[in-house]
């Protein structure tokens, strides 16, 4: 089927705090729908079938609850009600946005994924309602071929969000479309989290996703492009990934993914919108399986090497764990392996190894967790690279646990620059990276020079280990990863 999103760069109001009448709002937020409107003909005109715009993308971001109330639709988030925005404009006040939403949709026969605010009543009687007895959410619509509004998605995991509500209980939201079956939907900081976004995949064995979202990047492990990529190739589905467009706040990063092939979009220089139009596979076989073998790994049933991907497993990749302790002399001698290191990565305290030399094995380890590498490069470059492991309790701007394996450029040459933000490099590293993860959900990072992406030749599990393997990048390495979720542990 053939897939558009939009990086969106937003016409901001320029005090978000004030407050303003509807009338204001309404102003302000056409002249970012009047932009929708012109990439929905210029994504029908090439095909696509379905168009995802991203969060905030309407009315902005940085408002106070009150603030933020003039710009809210009135939204009934119930399935029962059948309801065409366009067509039936006055069934329900506060609706405009809605309708103008419903309406590029039906005019251009194609389906319609947006984000927006939302508000809804509640009785002094509901234990969750808000002092000021309304509701407000984050909310993604999306609307069919012909404007009828056909599932409303409340943001369950709200990012500092203070304007608005998360919902009392998490959505399950997913629409049927003629072309490609049903997709799931969730915004943001729900990507990181079992509820709802795993859930719902696993639950309706989802294939395809639309995700809005307003993502500020975080190299090395969680910049936009990277992290999407990684979350469909371990659920083995297609993304369409639509962020906002703002590189003075580090916001940048939409693609349509599959779990072999990505078009992407990553651009902190030039400012504007970027449309992305792309045909990708239908996903049909049931993924459910290679979850089910993810859930399985610990009876470690086969010993032979597996693997998701379909080409088959060259077997220098089905590798025995030596078990070294670090700063052990290795078996070549009286060679030192290197010394361990600490630096934080990511606000968490990362131990490190230093990647020395044309070839080697290092391992480091930390709590449960120890990881492994193997790796030759061709050229020795100017470059420091570093081994980083972390088991633990991610508490900067959100509270996670998180299971890292990390072979990552660093930002000079001493020590205290690994885990910096790098954002180029030259060095070619043919590797295989693994760990003894504790968690089913590893999402594999493979991130180039210039922030594009690469995909490794083989990985999956083997021998209660998980691992990702790479002959030759096809740019200067800055990250291989394995981000293990351990969600039990949140």
């Amino acid at each position: 089927y053939v897939a558009a999103v939009y990086e969106h760069e937003s016409i901001l109001s320029p005090n978000p705090t004030a407050l303003v009448d509807r009338q204001s709002a309404l102003e302000l937020m056409g002249r970012n729908l009047d932009i929708y409107e012109q990439q929905v003909v210029a994504a029908a005109r090439q095909g696509a079938q379905i168009i995802v715009f991203p969060e905030d993308g309407i009315h902005g971001f940085n408002f106070t609850r009150s603030s933020i109330y003039p710009y809210l639709d009135f939204v009934l988030h119930s399935q029962s009600v059948k309801w065409n925005p366009c067509r039936e404009p006055h069934l329900f006040n506060d609706t405009e946005v809605l309708q103008h939403l419903s309406c590029m949709a039906l005019k251009n026969k194609i389906f319609l994924v947006a984000n927006l605010g939302t508000k809804q009543p509640c009785e002094r009687t509901d234990p969750h309602c808000p002092s000021d007895g309304r509701y407000q959410f984050n909310t993604n619509v999306a609307f069919s071929d012909d404007g009828m509004l056909v599932a409303t998605y409340r943001k369950h995991n709200l990012y500092f969000e203070y304007a608005f509500d998360a919902p009392p209980e998490p959505d399950y939201t997913f629409f049927d479309t003629p072309f490609a079956g049903k997709f799931g939907m969730f915004t943001c900081f729900d990507i990181l989290f079992f509820e709802p976004a795993v859930n719902l995949i696993r639950q309706h064995n989802l294939k395809q996703v639309v995700y809005p979202t307003a993502w500020m990047n975080q190299l090395p492990l969680l910049s936009a492009v990277e992290f999407q990529q990684a979350f469909a190739t371990a659920f083995n589905i297609n993304i369409l990934a639509a962020n906002i467009h703002h590189p003075t706040l580090g916001m940048t990063g939409s693609g349509i993914y599959t779990p072999v092939k990505s078009f992407i979009y990553h651009n902190m220089e030039s400012y504007g919108g970027k449309l992305i139009v792309a045909e990708i596979p239908v996903i049909t076989t049931d993924y459910r399986t290679s979850l089910e073998n993810n859930e399985r790994f610990r009876e470690n049933l086969d010993h032979s090497c597996k693997t998701f991907t379909s080409t088959p497993m060259d077997n220098e990749v089905c590798f025995k764990v030596r078990q070294e302790t670090p700063g052990r002399e290795s078996e070549k001698g009286n060679e030192q392996l290197p010394p361990p290191f600490y630096a934080e990565m990511m606000y968490d305290n990362f131990t490190f190894v230093p990647v020395w030399g044309g070839k080697g094995e290092l391992q480091v380890c930390a709590n449960t967790l120890c990881c492994y590498l193997n790796y030759q490069r061709a050229v020795l470059t100017d470059e420091l690279y570093a081994l980083g492991v972390f088991d633990g309790l991610h508490t900067v701007h959100g509270t996670y646990y998180v299971q890292a394996c990390a072979l990552v450029k660093c930002g000079g040459l001493s020590f205290n620059t690994c885990g910096q933000e790098v954002t180029d490099a030259t060095a070619l590293i043919d590797f295989q990276l693994w760990g003894n993860m504790s968690t089913p959900y590893i999402f594999p990072l493979l991130l180039t020079s210039g922030i594009t992406l690469d995909f490794a030749d083989h990985m999956g599990w083997k021998n209660n280990q998980y691992f990702i393997s790479k002959n030759r990048t096809s740019s200067g390495l800055l990250t291989a990863a394995l981000y293990g979720r351990w969600y039990e542990k949140d």
